[in-house]
């Protein structure tokens, strides 16, 4: 029991050790703060709450409906418990003032990228979405949060720099993330949670850092320190522009695709392109360095637009002529002329974006030449609005997003041929080089033309590739139903000795109407399956019995099965004169059946005599008919029999038909081909070098082929599974990405981009 006394956690040993070292203004601070921010949650919790539901109730599944819902639930359950964790951190913060190494929170740890080589994609969203909020705050806040450093240094004797300040927002910011590990939640929520924290509490951190350095200066800490104390500073010019764009930027704050890279705003943008600038070695411009004006940028980017007559305009030729300008400009002026920060993050950005695109596979290289010419008037685009980078539905975005879609389906080969997309893109790139200076309201007309084109391209591929899908299900189909006909002689015929005549019926004639039943009515239909009785029943009228009933049974069943067989050949109109000779020779199969059958009854007695048959009686033994009866009919020949030796085919296979492919099951590429979805474009490799574009079309289960149309709908390949397989094992079929161009290429840029930032 004494030893179980001494079992204290750590954290509250810690805790307890250093509340009484603290300085007593020092701890004044800390409580004043803990009353503010406390305040502030409360509006977190609230707006979480409220926010969640909102999302719940505009979720488009239910599995996305109740992880919103349960993601509310574990909020309010755990919401006591994420206080305390995080004044509890807040708490350690303070009290690590006075241990200049006591070490760090797992998330400070984490948010080092110096320490990382890989970094996980849920913790480099954590990161940077610390980041940009840390960044935010300090870009307006720095100068009361340095001048609240100071005097806390002042107060314990030795430098405290502003990332280890309590109140500063890394410490907040890293202090709250770690009291939210108790959560269960996706990245995305996480990501909606940690934006509330920065609305909630960074957001309205001056009045903090004003109320702190308020409470020092009374206690006689630095009250000279500056006389700007209470001033809020004036944010810089790259700081407005950083933050003009918060409110349009939070309108997606709160969506499901939060987390999404396309959603990224402005100023995350530029936050990561400030660490790649500090990591690159660059030469610095001359301290007499003039930047541009933005109107002047404009300018320079028009007339560019308006003499370049490159056909492929690269991002290095763009930025070549540009500075190329401005050294003239330069040496005319006598002052070095460079392009602004915010102007150049945003050329910095367009040239990686279009870095991308014009390296996309997807993209076919006659095509990119035409969008490679589309730079320069996106640029000038984004310099005069920033929300192309951060709204999804940007006319301009959308307007790149349609060409790269319709681009899949198109082959270098279209340009031999008057093709009307490469016409029509050709017409908008014109269309921007020539008209387009500081109006906006261009792309919009644009892509509302453009989506009028592909509408009408789209209803008439479809139309064909409608046709096609028939087509191949009704084959297939066909197929199918064949095999089943075949399946269904073949279990009745082969091996077996028969009249010819009966072979050649149910061969050549009943099998159309076995198929035509097939086709129209199904394999449980009632037409089907007495299909199968009349063949039956025709097998068993012409075959030997000994059963003494037999005559009986073929005289109730030949009329209906002649009737049913009639009715049949006439459904599927076959030919009634061949018809009638069948019909001819079935006939005297029946009289020699008939025949048979009367064989095994017993000898017929007189009408006025009621003799019992004995089995020593037997007919008169004479060549001569009795007086009294009727004349015979001439004796009927044999019938030829045949007997079914190979197996019976409705078509014959065609002579160039290659063997089928065969493949291990466990082969990897399988995997891949059994994931596909019809809609999915590719591009195929041929003998002769030349690449085709094509669609998979439809996927036909009962065959297991995989139809591929062109972007016009017309047929272009057949694959059955296993050929795909090895196909894409070769590398001669590859999957094109079909996901939005502009998209594609922003998610490629962010991550690239998080990448270098993550091996800094």
């Amino acid at each position: 029991m004494q030893n179980e006394a001494k079992v204290v956690p750590i954290s509250h040993s810690t805790t307890s050790k250093n509340l009484g070292n603290l300085p007593p203004v020092l701890s004044l601070v800390r409580d004043n703060a803990t009353l503010h921010i406390k305040k502030n949650l409360q509006e977190l919790f609230t707006s979480a709450d409220d926010i969640l539901f909102e999302m719940a109730d505009r979720a488009t599944s239910n599995s996305e409906q109740n992880s919103l819902f349960e993601a509310m639930r574990d909020l309010r359950l755990k919401r006591k418990s994420l206080e305390r964790g995080f004044f509890h951190g807040l708490l350690d913060k303070f009290n690590q003032l006075n241990q200049r190494s006591i070490g760090r929170s797992r998330v400070e740890e984490k948010l080092n990228l110096d320490t990382l080589s890989l970094v996980q994609n849920d913790e480099l969203e954590e990161s940077v979405a610390l980041e940009t909020m840390i960044a935010k705050v300090m870009g307006t806040e720095v100068q009361p949060l340095t001048l609240l450093s100071t005097r806390l240094g002042h107060l314990l004797q030795r430098k405290i720099s502003n990332d280890e300040n309590p109140l500063g927002p890394k410490s907040l910011a890293t202090a709250f993330l770690e009291s939210c590990t108790i959560l269960g939640f996706e990245i995305q929520i996480k990501l909606i949670i940690l934006k509330l924290f920065e609305k909630a509490v960074l957001d309205n951190i001056h009045a903090l850092y004003h109320a702190s350095n308020e409470l020092l200066i009374k206690e006689g800490v630095l009250p000279d320190l500056s006389s700007q104390t209470t001033e809020r500073k004036r944010p810089s010019v790259t700081q407005r522009h950083a933050t003009s764009h918060t409110a349009d930027a939070d309108q997606h704050s709160f969506g499901v695709t939060q987390a999404s890279h396309t959603h990224i705003a402005f100023d995350e943008l530029q936050a990561l392109l400030g660490h790649l600038k500090l990591s690159q070695a660059s030469t610095p411009a001359p301290s007499d360095a003039v930047p541009i004006s933005t109107q002047d940028l404009m300018r320079l980017l028009s007339h560019l637009q308006q003499h370049n007559n490159e056909q492929h305009v690269s991002s290095q030729i763009v930025r070549k002529q540009l500075d190329s300008i401005l050294q003239r400009a330069s040496q005319q002026s006598k002052r070095t002329r460079v392009v602004g920060e915010i102007d150049n993050d945003i050329i910095n950005l367009v040239s990686m974006l279009f870095d991308f695109i014009l390296d996309d596979r997807s993209i076919p290289s006659a095509l990119k030449a035409m969008i490679g010419r589309m730079q320069i008037p996106l640029l000038k685009l984004a310099v005069l609005d920033k929300s192309f980078f951060d709204n999804t539905n940007h006319p301009a975005r959308r307007l790149l997003n349609e060409i790269g879609s319709a681009a899949l389906g198109w082959s270098d080969q279209d340009t031999k041929h008057q093709d009307s997309l490469s016409q029509k893109i050709e017409s908008i790139v014109q269309r921007l080089q020539h008209d387009f200076s500081d109006d906006p309201g261009i792309f919009n007309e644009l892509l509302t033309d453009f989506a009028s084109f592909m509408r009408t391209e789209r209803r008439r591929s479809e139309l064909l590739e409608q046709r096609v899908r028939d087509a191949e299900e009704g084959r297939a189909r066909s197929e199918y139903a064949r095999a089943q006909v075949e399946e269904a002689l073949n279990e009745r015929l082969l091996g077996k000795t028969l009249a010819e005549t009966v072979v050649q019926i149910l061969q050549d004639s009943w099998s159309k109407v076995m198929l035509l039943n097939h086709l129209k009515y199904g394999e449980q239909s009632n037409q089907w399956k007495s299909s199968l009785a009349v063949m039956d029943q025709l097998i068993w009228s012409v075959s030997p019995h000994t059963e003494p009933d037999t005559a009986r049974k073929l005289r109730l069943l030949i009329p209906k099965l002649l009737e049913k067989l009639h009715e049949g050949f006439n459904q599927a109109a076959l030919d009634p004169f061949a018809t009638s000779l069948l019909f001819t020779k079935l006939e005297v199969l029946h009289v020699q059946a008939m025949q048979r059958a009367n064989t095994l009854l017993e000898p017929a007695q007189p009408a006025t005599e009621t003799v019992k048959a004995t089995p020593a009686q037997s007919p008169p033994s004479t060549t001569e008919p009795p007086p009294t009866a009727e004349p015979t009919e001439p004796a009927q020949e044999e019938p030829a029999m045949v007997e079914v030796k190979a197996k019976i085919a409705l078509t014959e296979p065609a002579a160039d038909v290659a063997p089928e492919v065969e493949v291990d099951e466990n082969h990897p590429a399988l995997a891949l081909v059994d994931k596909l979805n019809a809609g999915s474009w590719f591009e195929l490799t041929q003998a002769d070098e030349q690449n085709i574009r094509c669609k998979l079309a439809a996927i036909i289960k009962s065959t297991g082929r995989y139809i591929f149309v062109n972007r016009r709908g017309l047929k272009v390949l057949e694959k059955s599974r296993a050929e795909l397989a090895l196909a894409f094992a070769d590398g001669t079929l590859t999957l094109l990405d079909d996901a939005q161009l502009f998209d594609r290429a922003l998610e490629s840029v962010i991550g690239d981009l998080r990448r270098l930032k993550s091996r800094d």
